[in-house]
């Protein structure tokens, strides 16, 4: 069962909990209509990423197989065989279309312009895995607009309207994760001596440089987020004074880059660094008292 799940890499699915941010900075997470239907976008947007990574695997095993960590992938160390691990990818795929349709047609939402943003994904990944993820600068652009089109999906499956700040937000931090992961890979290059062709274009003074530039945008777009006259009428002023979670995690995000070269995935810190943890623990419980006060209260 544990090599299933890792060809579908299900770790990897806590991405698509931004499609539930439309819902929470709305305050309207204790709405269990727009729930369910942000439930539903989280569930389809990852068999959407496991199809993905499954053709992504089987297009690369050659070369996954030269990698240190990448070897270890299912199809690429060999315990799953290649007509098994087409068997799931078209199961994948009929889950996420069935669903769609029951979506559309049993419980009357209306899916259109999420059923484009999923298409857009698709198809932006299956270029990205069989070409766009070998050029430089593009390939981590595609993996940002992956995150704001998690966003939209899940505004437009509630109806949710998202604010222009909130986009900027996740495609820069989505910049910093996929920055930093290609500073990784040239680190573990460089030990290695093995590299790859997406890597040409990089090189570690220029991961550092953008990663810079990027976590700089990511803490202006959050303040700017917060200083913004409909989000402190709803909020109160007292959410600009979250900015110091954000910026904590970013350094702590950096100096587990730059310092200690532990970020080629990043999803790994998410489960795996204990002051990043506690941090976003803070930050989440404080932004749920500054929305939902008045509910608690009365």
């Amino acid at each position: 069962m544990t090599k299933y799940l890792k060809l579908l890499r299900v770790e990897q699915w806590v991405k698509n909990l931004f499609v539930f941010l439309p819902l929470f900075f709305s305050g309207n997470i204790t709405n269990t209509g727009l729930f369910i239907q942000s439930a539903l976008a989280f569930v389809i947007f990852s068999l959407c990423a496991s199809f993905i990574y499954i053709l992504n695997d089987y297009s690369d095993i050659e070369s996954d197989r030269r990698h240190p960590e990448k070897s270890k992938r299912p199809l690429a160390s060999g315990a799953i065989s290649k007509p098994t691990a087409l068997i799931f990818l078209v199961l994948v795929f009929l889950g996420w279309v069935a669903l769609l349709f029951i979506s559309h047609s049993f419980l009357g939402i209306n899916i259109w312009k999420f059923s484009s943003v999923i298409m857009l994904y698709v198809l932006m990944n299956v270029a990205y895995t069989y070409h766009l993820k070998h050029v430089a600068i593009i390939d981590v652009f595609i993996i940002a607009t992956g995150f704001v089109l998690r966003v939209l999906a899940g505004g437009f499956i509630t109806g949710i309207p998202i604010s222009q700040w909130a986009i900027l937000l996740t495609f820069v931090l989505a910049l910093v994760l996929a920055f930093g992961k290609r500073r990784g890979e040239l680190i573990n290059a460089q030990i290695s001596g093995r590299t790859r062709k997406a890597l040409d274009g990089y090189n570690v003074q220029f991961a550092d440089i953008a990663l810079s530039i990027s976590v700089t945008l990511a803490v202006i777009s959050y303040l700017m987020f917060t200083v913004q006259p409909e989000v402190q009428e709803r909020f109160g002023t007292r959410i600009f004074y979250t900015f110091i979670f954000v910026v904590f995690a970013f350094f702590r995000y950096l100096q587990q880059t730059l310092v200690h070269n532990k970020t080629e995935s990043p999803t790994k810190i998410i489960y795996r660094d204990r002051y990043i943890q506690v941090t976003l623990a803070v930050w989440l419980i404080t932004f749920l008292l500054l929305i939902y006060d008045k509910q608690f209260l009365n």
